[in-house]
């Protein structure tokens, strides 16, 4: 890089974190405002927000290379992960119960959940700490991209780079919170869609690719092979039940049931929403209906990441083609910039990735603060704590979650094995507990107790033992281990109160097993809430390949495959018809969708507070 290209970062990191200062003082109102922003952000703040979270720099490399080496299929392989399918189910219906549970953290849900008394709070405490946990490995995964890609750039080391960046992150989001976190997002957001419209108008004017190109795959061991790749199997939008890969991508050879794995994978994490800074927006949103719309924001937004990484790899493409082959695949990304983008715009454009790698830090920094304040130090170790002593201690919580996080992140090397690890492996072990807890009116906080930790150990003895185990074992391992913990806590328990759980479905409306608590709710609010749920089971059907299409007509508008693009465009305005007319035009005001919190009603009796009456409007049903 020139000059101009260190002053243009130099001023875009002054900026951020002279923003995170200036939004301090809303920040220091109380917990309320640092980790949720007073619950009184635009809707639209919080779904770019969203956007720009989880547009982070270890992420578009890891895309960047499976697009580049892999075409489409590389697309269908994210479905793991990388697509954010997840987002399909918040959209419908996972967004609104969290947001109705109106709590602070995912730990702190489990009070409605399972009670207050031995049972919840053991539930709390484990939820906590196994969140805690993930936010320090998460931030170990984008330390490492985000360093290898930094380093790269600046011409030191890969771990140095990374130090860099997180100390700037915590630095403004220690001080601002979650106010300092969205909006520094959405600032970091607009240098994000820069990137994308400069890169995507780059390799759309650049590239034609012939119809056969050499591309190169990882072996494993540091070594890389070179192979040729046919033009027209490598954009196919339709992927092939079977693959011949050699190396580190021979996993993916049997890719129809390897799709399919994860695509169950996917419905199942769907179903039982995750935590962390997504469930952390919901949160924080205002009413049901804007949590429908920063969701639909939110996924609009990331359709724009994958025509962003389809420009670098037919970049990358480009470069084999004209100088030599790129032989690492993670390296496409600093490859291109380097060789292709102009003195002055790749400062600009190293800033934008520094945006996106900010902007995932910062909402995990926050996210895990939040569980160590509210739910572990304010509730059990200082529940006397004043706002300014807990204020003080989620800053403190900040800087010790990233040096944590930086100490993980010393001994690895691939980005690929640390994110297969964190979705197959460590999170596969939680989300069975995630799941229950929805839809299974006897499952208690004693089972998800117990599952959570059965699989958390079940992962973390794995990894440190260094057994090597293929993905759908990395996934199906510590998930059963966790399935068959969860039953025997429950089932050895004696179940959650039954006021309890009658105040958490009244206030959630969930479907499945709850028949014995919803009949004793009026047969009028039950006939409401099975109206909903069917037409919520139904949208979702439909949001899912509304989602995929979506996506992928960008990756098809960067390759030029204008027959494919056609049909993708037909089918994504039926996909969108049918989800209007079975979930957007039931967006219902939040007057009744959303409880209200009536400030001078204590806690325990606002989560009794009755719903409101529904007005009908011609054509709707509440």
């Amino acid at each position: 890089m020139d000059l101009i290209d260190y002053l243009i970062i130099a001023v875009y990191l002054i900026a951020i974190v002279a923003l995170g200062i200036i939004l301090s003082r809303k920040a220091s109102k109380g917990l309320e405002s640092y980790f949720l922003g007073d619950r009184n952000l635009p809707w639209w703040v919080l779904g770019a927000s969203g956007m720009a979270s989880n547009t982070d720099i270890a992420g578009t490399m890891v895309i960047t290379a499976l697009i580049y080496a892999l075409g489409t299929k590389g697309f269908f392989i994210e479905i793991r992960g990388g697509i954010v399918l997840v987002m399909a189910f918040f959209l419908i219906f996972m967004g609104k119960w969290n947001r109705r549970s109106q709590v602070m953290t995912l730990a702190e849900w489990m009070k409605l959940r399972f009670g207050r008394g031995r049972e919840g709070n053991i539930a709390r405490i484990i939820s906590a700490i196994a969140n805690i946990i993930i936010s320090i490995w998460i931030i170990s995964y984008f330390a490492v991209g985000g360093g290898k890609f930094f380093g790269a750039f600046l011409g030191i080391d890969d771990r140095l780079a990374a130090i860099i960046m997180l100390i700037i992150a915590t630095v403004y989001t220690a001080v601002s919170g979650f106010q300092g976190v969205v909006w520094t997002d959405v600032f970091q957001g607009v240098l994000i869609f820069i990137a994308i419209i400069y890169v995507c108008t780059l390799a759309f004017t650049t590239v034609t690719l012939p119809p056969e190109f050499p591309i190169s795959v990882p072996l494993g061991g540091g070594h890389f092979q070179e192979i040729t790749a046919n033009l027209t199997s490598w954009s196919n939008i339709w992927p092939p039940l079977e693959l011949n890969l050699p190396g580190s991508y021979e996993i993916y050879n049997l890719f129809g049931i390897t799709i399919f794995f994860y695509l169950f994978k996917t419905v199942l994490e769907g179903c039982s929403g995750v935590g962390g800074y997504t469930s952390q927006r919901y949160f924080a949103a205002k009413s049901d209906s804007e949590a429908g719309l920063l969701s639909l924001f939110w996924i609009i937004l990331l359709a724009f990441r994958w025509p962003l990484v389809t420009a670098f790899a037919l970049l990358g493409i480009h470069y084999n083609l004209t100088q030599s082959v790129i032989a690492d695949p993670e390296l496409v990304l600093p490859t291109v910039i380097a060789a292709y983008i102009p003195i002055g715009i790749k400062g600009l454009l190293v800033a934008c990735f520094i945006a996106a790698a900010m902007s995932t830090f910062d909402s995990i920094i926050n996210s895990a603060a939040a569980y160590w304040v509210k739910d572990l130090y304010q509730a059990y170790l200082r529940p006397e704590a004043n706002e300014r002593q807990l204020l003080n201690q989620s800053r403190l919580a900040s800087i010790v979650v990233v040096i944590l996080g930086l100490l993980f992140s010393l001994p690895q090397v691939n980005i690929n094995d640390i994110w297969g690890w964190l979705t197959f492996g460590f999170g596969s072990g939680l989300f069975v507990p995630l799941l229950l807890r929805w839809y299974w009116w006897r499952f208690n906080g004693y089972g998800f107790a117990v599952g959570t930790i059965a699989g958390m150990m079940a992962a973390i003895i794995t990894k440190f033992l260094h057994i090597s185990l293929p993905e759908y074992a990395n996934f199906l391992l510590p998930s059963s281990i966790s399935l068959l913990g969860c039953i025997l806590g429950t089932l050895l328990t004696p179940p959650t109160e039954r006021e309890t759980l009658e105040n958490f479905y009244h206030i959630t409306r969930p479907f499945g097993f709850w028949r014995p608590i919803a009949s004793n709710l009026p047969t009028n609010l039950q006939a409401k809430i099975t109206r909903e749920n069917r037409r919520d089971i139904l949208a979702t059907i439909i949001a899912v390949p509304w989602q995929l299409v979506l996506f992928l007509m960008g990756i098809m508008l960067m390759m030029k495959s204008w027959d494919s693009f056609g049909i993708l465009a037909l089918l994504f305005i039926w996909l969108s018809i049918g989800l209007y007319f079975t979930w957007f035009r039931y967006l219902s005001p939040p007057e009744w969708m959303g409880r209200q919190r009536s400030p001078a009603l204590p806690e325990a009796e606002q989560a009794l507070v009755p719903l409101a009456t529904p007005t009908t409007e011609k054509g709707k049903h509440p």
